[in-house]
């Protein structure tokens, strides 16, 4: 009995031990990676080699075999189950919080992409900047802030990158440091790894909305006004080419998105990505995506390629995720062709630089044309120029629509349908803004007359006006 007696004595005491809380580090995210850890303990009750401990056990004891076909919440509850068991034969003293923070944080690891899984989740995030292991941010509302979130060191965020390249059939390492993806849900990831990184790898995630945005939210969100979202819809339901130009994390997709909704659902429209963003709501969608070079250098298939190739498809309508290089010709190629309705993205800032950027590109991949016979081609095959910019408030607004009206004396002739006009900002630090519209007639009248829109586009016009 005194032996007994004296066995129970000492499990309280160990059990005292371990529920000894450590001081606490005064700024977790700015600590070096001991102090974090030791932030860590203070709001866990365990010391941070416990939670590791039980951790790294958990991870033994269960089978790959049977994790994979579980469901995420299914893998929950079954890691919980370990967690517990594990816990009490270490004799590591878990509250239910603990369990379920260490079993959503193993859950992600195996089905997720670890601690930023959670920020995947979060619709209000827009993109997530990850800048080596320790400094984490995320947008929200057109903001950057420094998120309290962490890899557990290089290794594991490392492993994340590589698990989304492998999904892509993609590689990233030394050899090969920089990789373009997207995730199971379409949100883009740009990689960059050491020895380009210094600091460890970066990964610049860009989401997208699971919800479909269209016109009406644009509006909802000050990103444009209902006249304009009028013009526009009436832009891409009568087959005006278009082209969406703006800065990074401007808007661009989102917007090529809302113009796409006005496309008829009896149109074949083929889409070339770099990587897969639109999400396109027709039935008739033929989705095509570029494909990089293997380690020997070959199989690369270009934007270009698949322009190219879209022009033999019978579309009626060809969209360039974004044009970037040489394939600008090609789709200058295709606008001229028949093929009216068509629409790409560009990066400028201002519809004016759009074009002598479409016209650089095309020097790219045709360097014998003269100036002035590509600029021909452009006022020829352009008939819109939509800019789009993120404010300084944080809100991404069309600031800019223009008609490629033509060509004087070797110079593009613009007309500004919309330009907005700043008036100042509220007390809540928000723009204040109006848009002021152009009496001119469109170069596209006879197009706008020949659809029967002319009435609707001259309402829009003096809707706004008004």
């Amino acid at each position: 009995m005194a032996d007994e007696a004296e066995n129970d004595r000492i499990d309280r005491l160990r059990r005292l031990r371990f529920l000894q809380v450590p001081a606490a580090a005064s700024e977790p995210m700015a600590a070096a990676p001991q102090e974090r850890a030791q932030a860590e303990v203070t709001e866990r009750r365990v010391s941070h080699e416990q939670w590791l401990r039980v951790r790294g056990l958990c991870l033994t004891q269960l089978d790959p075999a049977l994790v994979v076909p579980l469901s995420a919440d299914q893998l929950a509850e079954t890691i919980e189950r370990v967690v517990d068991q594990v816990a009490r034969g270490e004799r590591i003293h878990l509250n239910l919080r603990e369990q379920k923070e260490l079993a959503s944080e193993l859950v992600n690891d195996i089905k997720g992409l670890g601690p930023i899984q959670p920020l995947l989740e979060d619709d209000a995030i827009n993109d997530i900047l990850i800048n080596g292991p320790d400094r984490i941010f995320v947008e929200r509302k057109g903001k950057v802030s420094l998120f309290p979130v962490h890899f557990r060191d290089q290794k594991h965020l490392v492993s994340v990158c590589q698990r989304i390249a492998t999904d892509m059939g993609r590689r990233v390492d030394e050899s090969s440091p920089m990789v373009d993806a997207r995730l199971k849900d379409g949100s883009r990831v740009n990689i960059v790894f050491p020895p380009l990184a210094l600091d460890g790898p970066y990964v610049s995630i860009r989401k997208f909305s699971k919800k479909t945005i269209d016109f009406a939210k644009m509006v909802d969100n000050g990103s444009c006004s209902p006249a304009m979202a009028r013009v526009l819809e009436i832009a891409a339901s009568i087959r005006l080419n278009i082209i969406v130009s703006g800065g990074t994390g401007s808007g661009k997709t989102t917007l090529l998105n809302a113009l796409s909704r006005f496309i008829a659902f009896d149109e074949r429209v083929i889409t070339v990505e770099d990587a897969a963003e639109l999400q396109l709501q027709q039935p008739h969608v033929v989705r095509m995506e570029t494909r990089p070079p293997s380690l020997e250098g070959k199989g690369e298939v270009t934007q270009r390629d698949l322009v190219r190739n879209a022009l033999r498809m019978r579309p009626d309508r060809i969209i360039v995720g974004e044009v970037r290089a040489a394939e600008a010709f090609d789709m200058l190629q295709a606008m001229n062709t028949g093929h009216d309705g068509s629409m790409s993205t560009i990066h400028s800032n201002n519809a004016r630089d759009a074009i002598i950027r479409i016209e650089n590109m095309v020097q790219m991949g045709s360097m014998s044309l003269p100036q002035s016979a590509i600029r021909t081609q452009i006022v020829s095959a352009v008939d819109l120029i939509v800019q789009i910019g993120r404010q300084r408030d944080g809100v991404r607004r069309i600031v800019q629509v223009s008609d490629v009206a033509g060509l004087e004396n070797d110079v593009v002739v613009m007309n500004d349908i919309f330009r907005l006009m700043f008036e100042g900002e509220d007390e809540n630090g928000k723009l204040r803004t109006r848009y002021v519209t152009s009496p001119a007639r469109p170069s596209f009248y006879d197009k706008l007359k020949y659809c029967g829109m002319e009435q609707a586009w001259q309402a829009a016009l003096a809707g706004e006006s008004a």
